[in-house]
C-alpha cells in the first residue's frame, strides 16, 4: 500500500506542474518580449556605438582633408563645410580660429561662438576665452581681459595655470613689476603647471629683475 502523503505530494506537484504550464502558456509571451527586448537592447548599444565611431571617424578625416588645404583660405572653406554640433561644433570653430594673421575678425568670431556657447562643457569654453584674449592682446581694454581670466584662474578650472599666467603679463601691461614677479614665481612653484610655461615664468622672472628660488 502506498504511502497517503506520498501520493498527496505527487498529485500537489502535478497539480503545481500544471498551473505552471497553464501560466507559461498565458503569460510565456512577457518572457519572450523580455528576451527578445533584452537581445534587442543588446544589439541596438552595439550598432550605436557603431555608429557614433563611425562618425567620429568620418568628422576626423573631413577635418583632417580640410586642415592639408594649401592655402588659409581654402582651408577655412573646407573646414567651414563640415556639418557640426555640439562639442564636434566646439572643436571645429577652434580650428577656424587657428589662423588669427590671416583673418583675425574671423578667428574672433569663431571663438566667441565657443565662448558663449552655454550648452557646451567648461573645457571648450575656457579654452575659447583663453584663446580669444591672447588673440585681442591690447586691443581689448585691460580690465575686459582681467574679468575674462579670473574665473579661469580658479582652482579646478582646466586652464588655470594658463589662465594665471595670463594674469601675471596684464600686471606687468599695467607697469605693477613686483606683483607681477610674485604671481610669476608662484607659478614656477606650481606643480600642476606644464614645464614650457613654468620655463617662460622662469625667463620672465629674470627679464623683470626678479630672482627665482633656490631649489
Amino acid at each position: 500500500m502506498s504511502n497517503p502523503e506520498s501520493f498527496i505530494d505527487e498529485v500537489t506537484d502535478e497539480v503545481r506542474r500544471d498551473k505552471l504550464f497553464a501560466a507559461f502558456r498565458k503569460y510565456g509571451w512577457i518572457g519572450i518580449a523580455l528576451v527578445v527586448l533584452t537581445v534587442g537592447g543588446a544589439a541596438f548599444n552595439e550598432w550605436h556605438k557603431a555608429s557614433q565611431r563611425d562618425a567620429a571617424r568620418a568628422f576626423g578625416d573631413a577635418l583632417l582633408a580640410g586642415m592639408e588645404a594649401e592655402t588659409p583660405e581654402a582651408r577655412r572653406t573646407a573646414l567651414a563645410a563640415v556639418p557640426a554640433s555640439g562639442e564636434k561644433a566646439a572643436v571645429l570653430n577652434l580650428l577656424l580660429a587657428s589662423d588669427p594673421v590671416e583673418d583675425r575678425a574671423a578667428t574672433l568670431a569663431a571663438l566667441e561662438a565657443v565662448a558663449q556657447d552655454a550648452t557646451l562643457p567648461d573645457l571648450w569654453r575656457d579654452l575659447a576665452t583663453l584663446r580669444r584674449v591672447i588673440v585681442q592682446g591690447t586691443e581689448a581694454p585691460l580690465a575686459e581681459r582681467r574679468a575674462a581670466l579670473e574665473p579661469l584662474a580658479q582652482p579646478g578650472r582646466s586652464f588655470r595655470p594658463l589662465a594665471a599666467e595670463q594674469l601675471a603679463y596684464l600686471l606687468v601691461e599695467e607697469g605693477k613689476t613686483a606683483e607681477a614677479i610674485t604671481a610669476l614665481q608662484a607659478l614656477v612653484a606650481d606643480q600642476e603647471a606644464p614645464g614650457g610655461l613654468r620655463s617662460r615664468a622662469s625667463q620672465m622672472i629674470v627679464a623683470l629683475g626678479g630672482e627665482l628660488a633656490q631649489g
